[in-house]
């Protein structure tokens, strides 16, 4: 088992910056690819951001991929999202998630864990 918490969601403004993170805690961190996934009211839970589990690989989705930096310490068991440019399209709820298999990283159904979410609100 492998739990994970998110941290450093909040409020803000459109243009700045945030950094989310996700510690883990159980089994061994580094063994995991982890992923960032987001989801808005009434819209499905949709792929952000991953990253292999040496850190050597990272994923985008289309939508954040100039905007977003996906990291890794498998050190201290945590992962970070950093977000620039903020856009009210940000605002959502986002979730860690951490990848036991191999195959696609895009896919929320692929993961075996996930946190409980922490919410992002973008203002104009």
């Amino acid at each position: 088992q492998v739990q994970l918490v998110e941290s450093g969601g909040g409020l803000g403004q459109a243009g700045g910056s945030l950094r989310l993170s996700c510690a883990a805690s159980g089994r061994t961190f580094g063994n995991y690819a982890m992923g960032w996934f987001r989801q808005a009211p009434g819209k499905e839970r949709e792929f952000v951001a991953a990253i292999t589990w040496s850190g050597s690989s990272t994923y985008y989705a289309n939508s954040v991929k100039d905007r977003c930096t996906i990291s890794r310490d498998n050190a201290k068991n945590t992962e970070y999202l950093h977000i620039n440019s903020l856009k009210p399209e940000d605002t959502a709820v986002y979730y860690c998630a951490a990848k036991v298999k191999g195959g696609s990283y895009y896919y929320p159904a692929l993961y075996d864990y996930w946190g409980q979410g922490s919410q992002v609100t973008v203002s104009s």
